[in-house]
């Protein structure tokens, strides 16, 4: 599908310029380029214009998750035909773990997401995966942090279609991997229950349930109701259910990832008691062989994004799977504010990499706790495709990385555009 942009406005002053001469920069295969001055709502007015020029999946990196909900609501209006999807981390909404040795404080998490951001999140990764091509994925900076690895992720999706021969029990089975939980009390996302030969899921990613009808061991029936009041709202021939938890894997995988999880856990108990360091031997066994019970059990535990190396099979020290390695090839990247977002990518890393070693040293997380984290500056420049720079300031690694468009600022309100900023090659 093409992106279409739909706005009773066209682009005036040396707005076409500015576009024309960045979609010629992406076609002629340009890695960076900069557009200088430029602010406001009509900077997103230029960068849809740019988009709907090359039709290409595009992620807006955004400073932080409030610019990054304006622009979101921004592209929706914009492109409403399209797909606009909003990203933002955990890690913009929650209290990391810390421990502060001077004072001999421990800071639990403190995970405050709600259902509807989490819906987000998975409702971007599965539409990453869908193979649809006019998608515009709106997220903050700290999607460079590790998530799941996109091969489970795809691995997870559960295929129906009308027809199809597979049991009830099997199709529960697949739920359960997928990390959906049976409920037989409230009805939320992430659940399903069971009536009989019938079978409800809430997806995690919508705000529609599907139910399901069996006859024996064929699928006779697919259709989507209102979770509200249960009213049919429209029948399908076939379905796609992507997984409930971004960390999903399979029962093979975990089983790995499991053995070898304990076996770190034996030698950093070893190494504690070697060093006299008694109290965090004890610490760091007792909280893992708790996780490592509730991932037997449950397929998840809390904070199990630490264990997100053995999960997705990389080696210590290597970068974790991020929202860059769910984009399609063809792919183009805007920073917005490029002068404040670029420097918070290269910050990320080392605060992240000083809290986990120290909850390392003391015992509250096996030392692979520090492969859950940001991608390095020079990781981030290796995974992003081509890239655009927006900033009314940008700083001088972006001028000295870049081809640069320069302007005298573009000042307008979303329903009045005015362009007069020049369009110039530094």
């Amino acid at each position: 599908m093409q992106f279409k942009l739909q706005s009773e406005f066209s682009p005036t002053g040396d707005q076409p310029t500015a576009i024309k001469e960045l979609v010629e920069g992406l076609q002629d295969g340009s890695n960076f380029q900069t557009l200088l001055g430029v602010t406001g709502s009509g900077k997103t007015f230029t960068i849809a214009n740019v988009i709907q020029e090359v039709n290409r999946p595009t992620l807006v990196l955004s400073h932080n998750k409030t610019l990054a909900a304006q622009l979101f609501s921004e592209f929706k209006q914009f492109f409403p035909d399209n797909a606009v999807e909003y990203f933002v981390s955990y890690y913009d909404y929650y209290q990391p773990e810390a421990y502060i040795p001077s004072s001999g404080t421990f800071i639990e998490k403190d995970l405050s997401i709600n259902e509807e951001i989490e819906k987000y999140r998975l409702n971007t990764t599965s539409t990453l995966l869908s193979g649809r091509q006019d998608v515009i994925v709106v997220s903050s900076v700290s999607c460079i942090y590790g998530i799941g690895n996109p091969e489970d992720f795809h691995n997870g999706i559960i295929d129906l279609a009308e027809g199809d021969i597979i049991s009830r029990d099997q199709f529960l089975q697949k739920l359960v991997s997928a990390l959906y939980s049976r409920t037989t009390a409230e009805f939320t996302r992430g659940n399903f229950r069971v009536k009989g030969d019938t079978v409800d899921i809430f997806l995690a990613h919508n705000d529609i349930g599907y139910r399901i009808h069996f006859f024996g061991n064929e699928i006779e029936e697919i259709e989507s109701f209102d979770v509200t009041n249960n009213q049919v709202v429209e029948k399908f021939e076939q379905l796609n259910i992507y997984p409930a938890n971004l960390f999903v894997t399979s029962r093979e995988t975990m089983t790995q990832a499991i053995w070898e999880i304990q076996q770190d856990m034996v030698k950093q108990v070893k190494a504690f008691e070697e060093q006299g360091k008694f109290i965090e031997a004890k610490r760091v066994e007792e909280r893992v062989v708790y996780d490592i019970e509730m991932m037997k059990e449950l397929g998840y535990c809390s904070g199990i994004e630490n264990y997100s190396r053995y999960l997705s099979g990389r080696n210590p020290g290597e970068p974790p799977p991020t929202l860059f390695e769910y984009l399609p090839n063809d792919a183009l990247v805007f920073t917005d504010e490029s002068h404040v977002t670029v420097s918070q990518i290269g910050a990320m890393y080392k605060g992240d990499f000083r809290r986990k070693s120290t909850l390392s040293e003391y015992g509250f997380r096996l030392p692979s706790c520090m492969d859950n984290r940001p991608l390095k500056f020079e990781e981030w420049e290796a995974f992003r495709p081509q890239t655009i720079h927006v900033s009314a300031t940008p700083g001088e690694w972006e001028k000295s990385q870049s081809i640069v468009w320069s302007g005298a600022g573009l000042w307008s309100a979303l329903v009045i555009l005015t362009g007069i900023f020049n369009v110039v090659p530094a």
